[in-house]
C-alpha cells in the first residue's frame, strides 16, 4: 500500500488501535459511513486515533455500520514538529478556515490569544476542535493537534517557555527578506511560537511587551497587509520552510 492512501476515506477514533481490535462507532461516524459515504459492512477505511499510526479496519454491522475490525498498519505514528500556531481569534467561518489550514500546515498546537482588538471574545473551542479532527482526517495527518483553552495575551506571554522561539508577525515591522531572517533564527530556540495578531493591529502596549520577550524574531510578511487568516497560511509555509519539517526534519 502507498504511504499516502488518498482515496480510501479515512477516520479519526478515540480508541486503542491494535491488530485484530474492534471499535466501537458512534452516532456521527455511523451515519458518516452508511449515509453519506454509503458503506456496508465488510467496506474497508483508514482508522487512526493520534497515537497508534494509522490503520486498515472494516466495517462491521448488520443494518448500518456500528464499528470497526482492525485489520493491519499502514503508516507508523509521526509527531508533528514543535510548532504553535498562537493568534487572535477570528469570527465564524474565517476562524474555520483559519484552523483547517494551520493543521494542513502542520501545526502541532492552536493557542488563542485575546488582545485590545481581537474581533471574537468567544471562542468555541470543541467547534476548533471538530475542525482540527475534519482537517487531519482529509489530509492523511497522523497528530490531532492540542487545542488551547483562549487567554489575554499577557498571560500567555507569562506562561510560555521561555526557551521557544516567538515568531512575532507585526505589520508595523520594517520589510526585509523573512527567509534570511529565519534562517539567522535557526537555532534560537527550543520550539516555535507564530504569532498572528487581529486584523486590527496590536495596541501599542502589546506590540512593546512583546517586544522584550526573550528569543523573540519580528517578522514583517511582505510589503501588503493581508487579512489574518492568509496571514497564517503565509506566515506558517515560511517557518516550515525555513525551520520546520518540509526539509524532512522536525523543528
Amino acid at each position: 500500500m502507498p504511504s499516502h492512501d488518498f482515496r480510501a476515506p479515512r477516520l479519526f477514533v478515540d480508541a486503542p488501535l491494535a491488530q485484530d481490535a474492534r471499535v466501537a462507532l458512534d452516532r456521527d461516524q455511523s451515519n458518516y459511513l452508511g449515509n453519506v459515504l454509503r458503506l456496508a459492512a465488510g467496506a474497508e477505511v483508514l482508522a487512526f486515533n493520534g497515537r497508534d499510526g494509522e490503520w486498515q479496519a472494516a466495517i462491521e454491522g448488520r443494518k448500518r455500520p456500528d464499528g470497526l475490525l482492525i485489520l493491519q498498519q499502514t503508516r507508523p505514528q509521526d509527531r508533528l514538529a514543535d510548532l504553535a500556531y498562537v493568534f487572535a481569534p477570528l469570527k465564524h467561518a474565517r476562524l474555520d478556515y483559519m484552523v483547517q489550514k494551520a493543521i494542513e500546515m502542520g501545526a502541532a498546537a492552536l493557542h488563542p490569544v485575546l488582545t485590545r482588538f481581537t474581533q471574537a471574545s468567544r471562542v468555541n473551542t470543541e467547534r476548533m476542535r471538530a475542525n482540527v479532527v475534519e482537517a487531519a482526517e482529509q489530509c492523511g495527518i497522523l497528530s490531532i493537534a492540542n487545542v488551547a483553552e483562549p487567554v489575554a495575551l499577557e498571560r500567555f506571554l507569562s506562561q510560555r517557555p521561555t526557551d521557544r522561539l516567538l515568531i512575532f508577525c507585526d505589520e508595523a515591522a520594517d520589510v526585509e527578506n523573512p527567509v534570511q531572517s529565519l534562517q539567522a533564527a535557526r537555532a534560537a530556540g527550543q520550539g516555535i511560537d507564530v504569532l498572528i495578531g487581529p486584523e486590527g493591529g496590536f495596541a501599542e502596549e502589546e506590540r512593546a511587551l512583546l517586544l522584550r520577550q526573550p528569543k523573540i524574531l519580528r517578522l514583517a510578511l511582505g510589503p501588503r497587509i493581508m487579512r489574518a487568516d492568509t496571514a497564517a497560511v503565509a506566515a506558517l509555509a515560511l517557518v516550515q520552510a525555513v525551520l520546520g519539517d518540509w526539509g524532512g526534519k522536525n523543528a
